[in-house]
C-alpha cells in the first residue's frame, strides 16, 4: 500500500482528517528542516556537533514534529538553523489569505 493509498483509507475514519489537518503547520516545519538539512548535505551526527549536542536529539527533534508529541523551543530551532547555516523566520498568517 503506498502513502497515498494508506492516506485516503485512513481518512475515512472519524476524526483523522480534521487531526492531520490540524498537525499540518508541524508537518510544514519537518519537510523544511528535512529539506534545509538535505540541501547542506549534513547528516543528524554532523548538525548535532554543529550543535553542542548528540545525534539521537536530532532524531528526536525531527521525529517530534511529525508525531505531535512535543514542539520544540524557538531557542532550539534558532540552533538547528545555525547549524545549517540559515536563520530561522517566524510569521502570522491570517486565516483569510
Amino acid at each position: 500500500m503506498t502513502h497515498s493509498e494508506l492516506k485516503k483509507k485512513a481518512f475515512k475514519r472519524p476524526g483523522v482528517k480534521a487531526t492531520y489537518e490540524e498537525m499540518e503547520p508541524e508537518f510544514a516545519l519537518l519537510r523544511e528542516l528535512l529539506r534545509a538539512r538535505q540541501n547542506a548535505g549534513l547528516s543528524q551526527a554532523e548538525i548535532a556537533e554543529k550543535m553542542g549536542t548528540k545525534a539521537p536529539a536530532i532524531t528526536r527533534l525531527e521525529s517530534s514534529l511529525g508525531s505531535g508529541k512535543h514542539s520544540p523551543s524557538i531557542a532550539t530551532l534558532k540552533k538547528y538553523a545555525k547549524a545549517l547555516g540559515c536563520h530561522l523566520e517566524i510569521k502570522l498568517v491570517a486565516n483569510n489569505q
